[in-house]
């Protein structure tokens, strides 16, 4: 038995979701309204802060990832791999949804509805940038906030723990052929160099010192490694929310021109969750896998890692563009969206065990 797992069901007697997790969204919709202010308020000071870069990743927003991204990965235990075999119904349908499925139907739904159904209300200049915004969305597995979701739905912890750690497994590797490949086919040009770089600088570097830091944690308890963890928890929300008023800062002036882009964005990415959340549960139950364990397989296939995705965005487009934006709004219909789901997992547990 490893020690992460013991730590997440002692955290099973904690608030399941934290006050700033909760309200995510109106944190969010108030960093909006505050970034558009700032960034017409004070356009010189934005530019200032833009124009802080080294080999194309701004400075101030390369820090504000790391903060955002760091406290998540330390809860990974790449030791709950063993596991993966235990459970191997379970696993297999959350990699087929996470890396078949997911992605593809985005790019799919991306074409669809931005590409034509949408593409009279939305800037033509932004088309293939919204595209790859929502690309890079649904390659990104959620990593974190599953714990949260599987926590809500009584979902298996030793579970939960397995398929995420196996997921940035194979997001290390997988991240950026996959996105390069889905750019590729929506006909946008992929730069190779600022993607890999993105990938080395926002997953690797941060896994391998994330779990240097776990195991120093480790060494003095698992109590203590779960402190640091709730410590450096609002650190990762804080930064995220920063990052998002420095992005509508500079989207201020998009957005005022454009508000229904928000709402039109946010078509697909519902599709999305409910098509591969949905899918995922029905698969579980098709196989005869345990509800604990179908509940968190299906929420991992129905959010995203999106403070990745708004890190590759930005660093892929710049903060002005049309993919920066998309995976914003990503982050503003998670939680709610994400809670829903919750929702109909518990309450349709007689059903779905009924199967049996």
């Amino acid at each position: 038995m490893t020690s992460t797992p013991t730590t997440a069901v002692a955290a099973g007697s904690a608030p399941a979701i934290g006050f700033f997790e909760r309200y995510l969204t109106i944190w969010v919709a108030l960093c909006i309204v505050a970034g558009i202010f700032i960034g017409k308020a004070f356009p010189a000071a934005i530019h200032a802060i833009a124009t802080l870069a080294l080999a194309e990743v701004n400075i101030p927003v390369g820090v504000l990832i790391w903060v955002m991204v760091i406290p998540m990965l330390i809860k990974i235990d790449f030791a709950a791999l063993s596991q993966v075999r235990s459970h191997w119904r379970g696993i297999g349908v959350t990699l087929v949804i996470n890396w078949l499925v997911k992605p593809f139907s985005m790019a799919v739904l991306g074409w669809v509805f931005i590409r034509h159904l949408f593409a009279p209300w939305l800037p033509a200049d932004q088309l293939d940038s919204y595209v790859a915004g929502l690309i890079l969305l649904a390659a990104a597995p959620c990593t974190a906030m599953v714990f949260v979701w599987s926590q809500l739905c009584k979902g298996d912890p030793y579970f939960t723990l397995s398929q995420v750690a196996l997921n940035d497994v194979i997001m290390i590797v997988a991240f950026a052929p996959l996105v390069a490949l889905l750019l590729g086919l929506s006909s946008i040009t992929v730069p190779w160099d600022t993607l890999i770089a993105s990938v080395g600088l926002y997953i690797i570097v941060p896994v391998i010192l994330t779990q240097w830091i776990r195991n120093a944690l480790l060494k003095k308890g698992s109590a203590q490694l779960a402190r640091t963890v709730r410590k450096l928890g609002p650190f990762s929300i804080a930064a995220l929310l920063l990052t998002l008023m420095l992005l509508f800062a500079f989207q201020g002036h998009a957005i005022t021109e454009q508000p229904l882009a928000i709402a039109m964005l946010a078509v697909p990415i519902l599709i999305k969750v409910f098509f591969n959340s949905g899918l995922a549960y029905l698969l579980n139950r098709k196989l005869g896998v345990a509800h604990c364990v179908a509940g968190p397989s299906s929420l991992i296939g129905a959010s995203n890692f999106f403070e990745l995705a708004v890190a590759t965005a930005i660093s892929l487009f710049g903060f002005q563009s049309g993919a920066a934006l998309a995976t914003v709004v990503g982050v503003l219909v998670e939680v709610p969206v994400m809670l829903l789901v919750v929702g109909l997992v518990n309450r349709t547990q007689g059903w779905y065990e009924r199967a049996k």
